[in-house]
C-alpha cells in the first residue's frame, strides 16, 4: 500500500481549509487542518506532517509566528512551508530578508491558482521520501 504524504493546511477561512483539503485529497493527498498557529503546532507536535500551507495573517497565533517556531525547533525545521497569502509581494520580500529564520520554501498569492498549488507541492514532498523510508513507514 502507497504511503500518502500528509499536507498540514493552516487557514482561518473555513472555505479555504476545504477547499485545499478537497483539492489535495483528490490529488492523493492525506490532509490535517489548523485554524490558526497555535493549533497547527498541536498538529505538528502530534504528528510532523511532510508539508504545511500557512496562512499568514490568522487571529490567535499568526503565520509568522508560526512559521518561526517551525524553523526555530530542530525536529521540524526540515519541513518544507508553503506561504499563503493575500498580503503582497512586501511581506515575501521582508519575511526572505530575515537573517535568523530561512525564507519560506515557496510563495502562493490569494486567490490561489490550483495548478501552481499542486505543482509547488509536488516539487517538494519527494525531498521528504527518503525521511518516511527511515521511520518504517
Amino acid at each position: 500500500m502507497a504511503d500518502k504524504k500528509t499536507i498540514l493546511i493552516v487557514d482561518d477561512e473555513p472555505d479555504t481549509l476545504t477547499y485545499f483539503s478537497n483539492l489535495l485529497e483528490d490529488h492523493g493527498f492525506a490532509t490535517v487542518t489548523a485554524e490558526n498557529g497555535a493549533e497547527a503546532i498541536a498538529r505538528v507536535q502530534e504528528s510532523p506532517p511532510d508539508l504545511v500551507t500557512l496562512d499568514i495573517t490568522m487571529p490567535e497565533t499568526s503565520g509568522v509566528r508560526c512559521y518561526r517556531e517551525l524553523r526555530e525547533h530542530e525536529a521540524w525545521r526540515h519541513i518544507p512551508v508553503i506561504v499563503v497569502t493575500g498580503i503582497s509581494e512586501d511581506f515575501r520580500t521582508f519575511i526572505s530578508s530575515r537573517k535568523h529564520v530561512p525564507p519560506p520554501d515557496g510563495y502562493l498569492s490569494k486567490p490561489v491558482d490550483e495548478a501552481e498549488l499542486l505543482d509547488l507541492v509536488r516539487r517538494l514532498i519527494p525531498e521528504r521520501q527518503s525521511m518516511t523510508a527511515e521511520k518504517g513507514v
